[in-house]
């Protein structure tokens, strides 16, 4: 999906993690989130044309100011603007960005609570992946200032196409995210600010609709399976306990696979469970976003609840 460059602007990137991002992520998710470096990031940026970033780290803002630090330490960086943002997890599981604060927002609260918040600090709201099958705002997307209409992490496509659709009927401003957690996705979505330079001038014009999303494009699935090794092959404590939890039953299965993909994570087999997982993905995205089913048995996470939504 690609739109065109309709005005001359800052080439940014609204969605994007780096390490400062693991252990803030919630009990429900596996405490290593992202491998991506400050280093690595910056250097993707660069690589990507981009004019500035926001660094969107899950309920914490820490790694932009180090992001921010580092850029100034090396001239090669110094074309790269570095702006603080924070994707904050609700009390329900869903996510919020708040582009420009300049204190850390507490996770946990309210949609209202957060969002007021937001508006205290002069920032800028935006709904993250707002029908996707797990974090999602939904209809309460209509509450922020900014919906993104695009996830380059969406693989089931759908979930996209919901977005835009939700955005067109309640007249938002839509933007692109690629919501990067390995630092080869970092730039696959970029936005078109009409702003200048500054912190200020980014966020009026944020405020005030002066965005176009100008490149659009999927993370494939090869780095979907980088983000998931990462994930594995540090978190391997919070892997057995959250089995222990939810699959006594089938632990020893579970154990089998982890083994398996440690062994050789380049194997076919990945692949093909990753484009089996996409389908299921696929089918249970349309029964939520297209035929109205209740969202609600996916928030505990469990597979075989997922598999039984997905048939």
């Amino acid at each position: 999906m690609q739109r065109p460059n309709v005005m001359h602007g800052i080439r940014t990137e609204l969605h994007c993690h780096n390490v400062f991002s693991n252990f803030n992520v919630g009990s429900m998710e596996a405490p290593y989130d992202c491998s991506v470096t400050v280093d690595a990031q910056l250097r993707a940026a660069l690589d990507a044309g981009l004019d500035a970033l926001f660094v969107t780290n899950h309920n914490t803002l820490d790694g932009y100011a180090q992001a921010l630090d580092y850029a100034g330490d090396h001239a090669r960086y110094s074309g790269i603007s570095v702006y603080p943002a924070e994707e904050i997890t609700l009390d329900g599981g869903a996510h919020v960005i708040a582009y420009g604060i300049y204190k850390e927002i507490e996770a946990g609260q309210t949609l209202h609570e957060t969002l007021d918040e937001i508006r205290r600090q002069g920032a800028v709201s935006s709904a993250p992946h707002p029908f996707s099958i797990l974090d999602a705002l939904r209809e309460s997307a209509a509450e922020c200032d900014m919906v993104e209409v695009f996830n380059s992490n969406n693989a089931d496509v759908i979930s996209n196409a919901r977005a835009a659709t939700f955005a067109d009927e309640h007249d938002m401003v839509g933007v692109a995210g690629s919501d990067s957690h390995v630092s080869s996705t970092l730039g696959r979505c970029v936005n078109v600010i009409d702003a200048e330079a500054n912190l200020d001038s980014v966020l009026d014009s944020l405020g005030a609709g002066r965005v176009s999303i100008q490149e659009t494009g999927y993370a494939t699935g090869r780095e979907a399976i980088e983000h998931i090794r990462y994930k594995i092959e540090n978190s391997a404590e919070y892997i057995d306990e959250y089995m222990a939890r939810f699959y006594p039953h089938s632990r020893h299965f579970f154990s089998l696979l982890l083994r398996l993909f440690k062994r050789n994570p380049d194997s076919r087999l990945w692949m093909m469970l990753y484009r089996l997982a996409v389908i299921g993905m696929r089918r249970i995205s349309h029964k939520i976003n297209f035929e109205n089913r209740d969202a609600a048995p996916m928030s505990g996470r469990n597979l075989a609840s997922m598999a039984r939504f997905a048939i």
